[in-house]
């Protein structure tokens, strides 16, 4: 994009139920633009409707954006120069806003009822015309406002849009037009006086120096209005003055191509960092959604994003969530950007409880760090790890049915037999020994490796996959494996 003397984005959550990844892509894509352009990323808490925003969502937001590593410059436990960062906190500061934009003329009250706004639309939709709000309380008399206050109505605050075309140039879409039929007159704060989210937003955007906005596409509908608002508050001084550049990301699709909502349990945050995901590799699959490193990479750090991120390049069609992607790019970043040890004490929330099942006395952390380098090859996401070596700290192996049933086929018997007498007079119970040992056991059975190893593996792990098998043997010790085909032999033999 053209150069960029000054950044300053803004990203503005809500605090409601759980973060979903559509949020998270808004703010990666917020944090990435700002970091490449060494601007200020400005958080912002949009909690002015007390009906829907808790405590505890705002706290689960703020610690989400923490696990993610996308810090902000200003905002919440940070603060800054134009606190306070959160909405509810700054309702002067709105009404101050109001009355001035109200004697400038820029806005109007507005007495019209609920019913009577219901009937001028349907009349408007029945006679093809735009069914938005037809101006009626645009130039009211004093002695029109004296009878509907005497009626007791209470009135709402309009914005007063201009009758003539608002043209944009969108860093994502290009130029966009709006007529004056299509963008009619808004509400701006309720009869209650309570502000509404199209006036506290351009509000505190003018007032912290906002110079570029990146947000979904689901709000483009708004900008003619926002952008109106942003000349009527350079107009009474409030804020710097101008209009930052706008730029829509495109709709994230989950499944029936429909826009990913925050009911899909897909679309849960929380689904990814309770499953194992790296940080790194959500936000990596995230930034996919709607831009790209170069056609032929998909897998990028978090610093090589930051280095080439350009809005320009952001694509405006929508993009499909693909769960199967986001495992397999997660997968890449943990076997190639976590060394052992980062792997090692990655996985350490999923090897005690509540999610191991296995006694905590039972856990052998030279066991785990003798496997964690195979591990790391195999797992997709951190909480695989459990399944992977919970053959090690349980007293006996978890054996499903269809997995016996798989591996105990007619002749495996025989097979684990002649492998069990193998294995045991094995001289060094070490990796290549063993597999010389079940190698061996096959031969005398006419089979492969492969098929000889499988009635061993589902004895000693109670799984037909897992982590190579004889390094496992090795790390479960002689006595427990020998004990285990044992154990099975006798279910074999009924």
């Amino acid at each position: 994009m053209s150069s960029v003397t000054e950044v300053r984005v803004r990203f503005c959550p809500s605090p409601t139920g759980n973060p979903h990844v559509g949020l998270v892509r808004t703010a990666l894509f917020n944090w990435a633009f700002a970091r490449h352009h060494g601007g200020t990323l400005v958080l912002r808490i949009e909690d002015t409707d007390a009906s829907r925003d808790s405590e505890e969502s705002y706290e689960a937001l703020l610690d989400s954006l923490r696990w993610l590593g996308l810090d902000w410059d200003e905002g919440p436990e940070v603060g800054g120069p134009h606190g306070p960062y959160r909405q509810s906190l700054r309702m002067d500061v709105y009404a101050d806003v109001a009355e001035r934009l109200l004697a400038a003329g820029h806005a109007y009250r507005c007495y019209c009822s609920a019913e009577e706004l219901e009937a001028r639309r349907e009349a408007a939709r029945k006679a093809g015309r735009p069914s938005g709000y037809d101006g009626a309380c645009r130039s009211l008399t004093a002695e029109q406002v004296a009878a509907h206050v005497a009626e007791g109505r209470s009135p709402i605050v309009r914005f007063r849009m201009p009758d003539e075309p608002i043209t944009f140039t969108d860093l994502v879409r290009g130029t966009l037009t709006f007529t004056p039929e299509n963008v009619p007159d808004y509400g701006i704060v309720r009869a209650n006086g309570a502000p509404l989210y199209t006036l506290v937003n351009p509000v505190d955007d003018a007032l912290m120096g906002v110079t570029h906005v990146l947000r979904g596409e689901d709000l483009l509908s708004s900008t003619p209005r926002q952008i109106a608002l942003y000349r009527a508050l350079a107009d009474i001084g409030v804020g710097p003055g101008g209009v930052p550049a706008f730029g829509h990301l495109p709709y994230v699709m989950g499944e029936g191509n429909k826009k990913l909502s925050k009911r899909d349990p897909q679309s849960s945050l929380n689904l990814y960092r309770d499953r194992g995901f790296l940080p790194g590799g959500l936000l990596n699959y995230l930034a996919l959604l709607g831009w790209s490193l170069a056609e032929d990479r998909d897998v990028f750090t978090l610093q090589e994003m930051v280095a080439a991120f350009d809005i320009d390049a952001v694509n405006a069609n929508p993009a499909r969530f693909d769960l199967k992607k986001a495992e397999a790019i997660n997968a890449t970043h943990i076997r190639e950007h976590l060394t052992v040890e980062e792997f090692t004490a990655a996985c350490e929330p999923w090897l005690r409880a509540p999610h191991a099942p296995w006694k905590p006395e039972n856990f052998d952390p030279a066991a785990f760090a003798a496997l964690a380098p195979l591990a790391q090859t195999r797992v997709t996401v951190l909480s695989d790890i459990t399944d992977n070596v919970d053959f090690l700290f349980l007293g006996e192996p978890v054996r499903d049915e269809q997995s016996w049933n798989k591996a105990m086929k007619p002749g495996a018997e025989a097979v684990l037999a002649t492998a069990r007498a193998r294995l045991a007079a094995a001289g060094e119970w070490a990796a290549e020994a063993l597999k010389a040992a079940v190698t061996a056991a096959g031969e005398e059975h006419g089979l492969k490796l492969g098929k000889a190893q499988a009635p061993v593996r589902v004895a000693v792990t109670g799984r037909t996959v897992g982590l190579p098998l004889f390094e496992s043997l090795e790390t479960l010790g002689r006595e427990r494996t020998l004990a285990r085909i044992d154990d099975a032999l006798a279910r074999l033999s009924g």
